[in-house]
């Protein structure tokens, strides 16, 4: 796990591998970024000079590295671009540090210390910046040879050291202490996005969640198969009917004694989805292992508004299960009564995340939070729609999904509103059952939120998100974004619990 540390620190004296320093994009050239004077002038002012030569524009995330100037302790500058320069008398805005700091890590994977003399003007740049940092040395070695990757100068940055920063300042302090609970869990989330299926079912699942409840204070109830029975929670176990991996129902609860209002986050949890009898084609299973990552994402989320000691009451519910053909399992045609009472035929067992939410979500509901938010990896629908970064939001309540979207830009990831047409439900109508899993093929992403607003209780203001396009990224990594996991959404509902706790949210 990468450390970091605020420091005042001159940077020429600073011990390091490397000293990182922003470039922006001029009209006529790059231009050195607020920051890195002490730098520019050991190169006698000539550093953007220098850059040009080397070809750098300041684009957004490209990385420049040359010899640091003759007095430095540091053997290395690495510029990053920071994207176009803002106005005279404007700063960068903190997704432009964000994915800079982000670039800037990942680049210097192998090394052991790095000093980051980006623009910092405040508590929040700082803590943009080291957010991006800390998200952007991530790496997930788990089944790597850790100690021959270290030795080839192929392990992640070790340690960053925050320059402009002031280690004494209350502010200063908070925003760091706020950025490492957020990316630590970011993190994990990624982490369990990344793990194979193999190792990663709902039972192991909910131990993560049980061992990291005890560790922070959160009370954690796992409703296990019995339990599940019992409780006729038919949406779980249908998907789960097929493997060998029992399913499961994981209830997070954080409280705070000061709280005034109380969130819900369901997460879809499918630990591998096969698609089931409707099996999915090669070429489109091969990275189910991250249909998991609501859950993950509603996971982090809880655990790190219990670090933070968030002045809200925060319930998690993690839907896990795994989709798999058998002859046990769930077949086209099959009608399932829901936990909420309400039967469903079952057109398509790919169409499995709403089946689990839809459990979830009614049991949420009888605690009647004052707002339910589940999130998905649950149409390609949407993936059409929105492409690979951007995930949908869905609401009963236009106030609230654009309080979603809002949160969202704050943190830096891109969202979309999406509506609930009223004419798709009809394409739901079943002759067998209440409701059918399946409606129109055109639209399906829309026709998933509105299955499962069926299932959230009366009165109960609620969004869905569908994070199917971010939530594993199978491009190349980019700013602060790795390949594979990418911890969507965590940033979104860890907001929205912030400006909850505050009062600015309903």
């Amino acid at each position: 796990m990468t450390a970091l540390t605020l420091s005042t620190a001159a940077a020429s004296g600073l011990r390091a591998d490397a000293i990182v320093v922003g470039v922006a994009k001029g009209p006529k050239g790059p231009v050195v970024a607020p920051g890195a004077e002490a730098v520019d002038k050991a190169y006698d002012g000539g550093l953007a000079g220098i850059l040009e030569t080397l070809g750098a524009s300041g684009s957004e995330g490209e990385v420049t590295k040359l010899p640091a100037p003759s007095g430095f302790k540091t053997p290395v500058v690495l510029a990053v671009g920071l994207g176009a320069a803002p106005e005279e008398d404007d700063g960068f805005d903190a997704e432009a540090l964000r994915r800079a700091a982000g670039a800037a890590a990942r680049a210097l994977a192998g090394s052991k210390k790095a000093a980051f003399a980006l623009p910092v003007t405040d508590a929040a740049d700082a803590g943009a910046v080291a957010e991006g940092a800390l998200l952007g040395a991530y790496s997930f070695d788990a089944y790597k040879d850790t100690v021959g990757a270290a030795k080839n100068g192929k392990g992640p940055l070790g340690e960053v050291t925050l320059l402009g920063g002031k280690p004494r300042d209350a502010a200063y302090k908070a925003a760091v202490a706020r950025a490492t609970a957020l990316t630590d869990e970011l993190n994990r989330a990624r982490d369990l996005v990344n793990t194979p299926p193999n190792d990663l079912n709902p039972e192991s699942f909910a131990a993560v969640a049980t061992t990291a409840g005890k560790e922070h204070g959160i009370k954690v109830q796992v409703f296990d198969e019995k339990a599940l029975v019992k409780g006729g929670f038919g949406g779980i176990l249908g998907v789960g009917a097929g493997s060998a991996a029992g399913p499961r129902l994981v209830k997070l609860s954080y409280t705070s004694s000061k709280a005034k209002k109380h969130l819900a986050f369901v997460g879809k949890g499918i630990t591998y989805d096969s698609g089931g009898i409707s099996l999915k084609p090669a070429g489109h299973n091969e990275t189910m292992k991250c249909d998991m990552a609501g859950a993950a994402a509603v996971f982090a989320a809880v655990v790190t508004a219990a670090r933070l000691g968030l002045d809200v009451n925060v319930t998690g519910w993690l839907a896990l299960a795994e989709n798999m053909p058998s002859g046990s399992a769930t077949r086209p045609g099959d009608v399932l009564r829901m936990y909420s009472g309400k039967t469903v035929e079952v057109l398509n067992t790919d169409a499995e995340g709403r089946l689990v939410l839809a459990d979830a979500l009614w049991k949420a509901s009888e605690e009647k939070p004052d707002a339910i938010v589940d999130v998905a990896t649950l149409t390609g629908a949407m993936v059409l729609a929105l492409g690979n970064r951007t995930f949908g939001v869905m609401a009963n309540d236009d106030a609230f999904r654009a309080s979603i979207v809002d949160a969202a830009e704050e943190v830096g990831e891109e969202s979309w509103p999406m509506p609930l047409p009223e004419h798709l439900r009809k394409g739901m109508d079943s002759p067998t059952a209440d409701i059918a899993n399946m409606g129109e093929r055109m639209g399906g992403g829309l026709v998933a939120g509105l299955f499962l607003r069926e299932f959230v209780g009366e009165g109960i203001t609620w969004a869905h998100v569908d994070i199917a396009g971010p939530a594993f990224n199978e491009a190349g990594p980019f700013g602060y974004t790795p390949k594979g996991g990418t911890g969507s959404a965590v940033r979104t509902l860890v907001r929205l619990a912030e400006l909850t706790a505050a009062g600015d949210l309903g």
